[in-house]
């Protein structure tokens, strides 16, 4: 073989060899990982990954991917089927027959039945639940029968939820919801494997978790990383391309940044990521194409221990709103295009024919530091004080609740000369905290479950699940429970601003600002989302192929 044919052999080899790795399904991204696996960051360990414990939205970013309740949503929040091949909603709306998908299995391979949604939504309403009663169980008081089982005054066998057979449950409902298809999208209506009761403490390993979402959990290393693989018995198993979702926990802007932009993560930022905020001008001209700005149903806001002394007193709780400038906060702290807030519900949410907040304007109260002011002394004088007492803002450690708790802090101490301290907690011990009351002010946000304001004024009932903040008004609750017994769209609207009005004069919440998502996505990154309420789905995420010239 002469020079000059071998020459031609090996040129057609490199050739064939370019050629092959172009159009292999297993390319490699930037920092060398196969363009099959999607990357992105949790900035803290999820608290909770049994779906009737879960509360937050780290929890919620990996159970919507290993589980699946009878219905899912889209980008826009509209009702799909999921476990529910079908459905059928008698006249009155308030029975519902499912029919269950025949293909659909548990990641073992088992069939998910009927009684799997039977036993697990009575699961998650059993008032002895181990470790703990589910705080979403209100959730679920929909159910004939399911609220005074949950408040121990009925029983298991009065819940209106019912397997006729295996692929057919039958659900009655108190009244006819409006919602009620898209509530089901929510993991406290997600069903569990029954060998849960055979190991309560199931959800605290990647091995013990048997699932019926499209990804399974392959991986769970502490505070470190988080591996999800598809689930091969999934019923939709062929719409799912990702071969692999790695997550990373890190709690650090600028180090999650960096991961980013050296090709260690594809998706970076909100809703459980942070990037740093002084850099958003930066990054938007730099990454054009990577760097996303979305305005989400969510609110950013600050509790209060109303039974904690001095903030029982209202006017005390009221001063410490109004002397914050939440312009401010959001043009000169947050910078990532949020809303100054005045109210509960946040834009985006549906109302009678157009948004809520379109049709009911959030202007139940003003900031005015001169008030704020005299209604301070007049509060603390009510009180018996003659200063505000040293109290803590706490935050779950991350630099923008940081940033945000230390403007605040400061436009006190300006406004009010009130020296207040901030003090930040790991995730799940702020959340614990929390549960037990054990703070006096501290930050809090909170994202739409469901295309509904009920989602929001529907948090401070006085059995609320989701309500820490000692708030509870036999008034309200009565307001909540006709709201949920209307089916005249319009008079339910009135009624939900009626409650949200009521909430806010209360002061027991400090509304500062309507949230919105900031992240980066690699351009070739298609199917992955942040929803209309803040959340990211990646379920069906896949890579655009590169395209290989003739």
């Amino acid at each position: 073989m002469n020079r000059k044919n071998l020459i031609s052999i090996l040129s057609l080899v490199l050739v064939l060899a370019i050629i092959t790795t172009g159009c292999a399904s297993g390319s490699k991204n930037e920092s060398g990982a196969s363009k099959n696996e999607f990357r992105m960051n949790l900035a803290t360990e999820p608290p909770a990954l049994d779906p009737a414990q879960a509360t937050d939205q780290v929890s919620f970013t990996v159970i919507n991917a290993i589980y699946e309740g009878l219905t899912i949503v889209d980008e826009n929040g509209d009702v799909q089927p999921g476990v529910a091949e079908k459905w059928d909603i008698s006249p009155d709306g308030k029975t519902y027959t499912f029919t269950i998908r025949p293909e659909a299995k548990w990641g073992n391979g088992d069939a998910v039945t009927a009684n799997d949604f039977e036993f697990s939504w009575k699961r998650a309403l059993n008032p002895e639940l181990v470790p703990e009663p589910s705080q979403y169980a209100y959730q679920m008081y929909y159910i004939e029968g399911a609220e005074a089982y949950n408040t121990g005054k009925g029983s298991a066998d009065d819940v209106a939820v019912k397997a006729t057979d295996e692929h057919t449950l039958v659900v009655t409902l108190t009244n006819s919801i409006p919602y009620f298809e898209s509530l089901l999208s929510t993991a406290i209506y997600f069903p569990v494997h029954s060998s849960v009761t055979e190991n309560e403490a199931f959800a605290a390993a990647a091995d013990t978790m048997i699932t019926n979402g499209p990804f399974t959990m392959t991986e769970w290393k502490r505070n470190t990383s988080i591996v999800l693989e598809p689930n091969e018995n999934y019923y939709a198993r062929n719409d799912i391309k990702f071969a692999k979702v790695s997550m990373t926990i890190v709690n650090d802007p600028s180090s999650e940044l960096n991961m980013y932009k050296t090709g260690k993560l594809d998706y970076a930022g909100h809703p459980t990521g942070t990037l740093p905020t002084e850099q958003y001008a930066t990054l938007a001209k730099e990454y054009p194409n990577d760097f996303n700005i979305k305005g989400t149903a969510s609110l950013y806001y600050f509790i209060i221990n109303t039974t904690a002394e001095p903030f029982n007193n209202a006017k005390i709780r009221q001063a410490l709103s109004m002397a914050i400038s939440r312009t401010d906060l959001t043009e000169k702290v947050t910078l990532g295009g949020q809303i100054p807030a005045f109210g509960l519900v946040p834009p985006g949410i549906k109302g009678v024919e157009g948004e809520f907040r379109s049709e009911f304007k959030d202007d139940y109260f003003q900031e005015n530091v001169e008030e704020a002011k005299v209604l301070l002394a007049e509060g603390l004088a009510e009180e018996g004080w003659t200063e505000l007492p040293a109290f803590t803002l706490k935050f779950n450690t991350d630099a923008t609740h940081q940033k945000v708790a230390e403007a605040v802090v400061d436009m006190w101490r300006s406004n009010l000369g009130i020296d207040a301290q901030i003090g930040n907690e790991e995730w799940g011990v702020f959340l614990d905290n929390r549960t037990a009351m054990n703070y006096q002010i501290e930050r809090s946000g909170w994202g739409a479950d469901y295309n509904d304001p009920i989602s929001f004024v529907g948090l401070f009932t006085s059995n609320g699940g989701n309500n820490n903040t000692g708030y509870a008004n036999p008034e309200y609750d009565a307001l909540i429970a006709e709201i949920n017994a209307t089916a005249d769209q319009k008079a339910r609207m009135e009624l939900m601003a009626k409650a949200e009005k009521m909430l806010i004069d209360s002061h027991s919440i400090m509304p500062l600002y309507y949230y919105s998502s900031v992240h980066m996505m690699r351009p070739d990154v298609k199917g992955v989302y942040v929803d209309f309420k803040g959340d990211v789905n990646y379920t069906r995420g896949y890579y655009e192929q590169e395209q290989v010239q003739e």
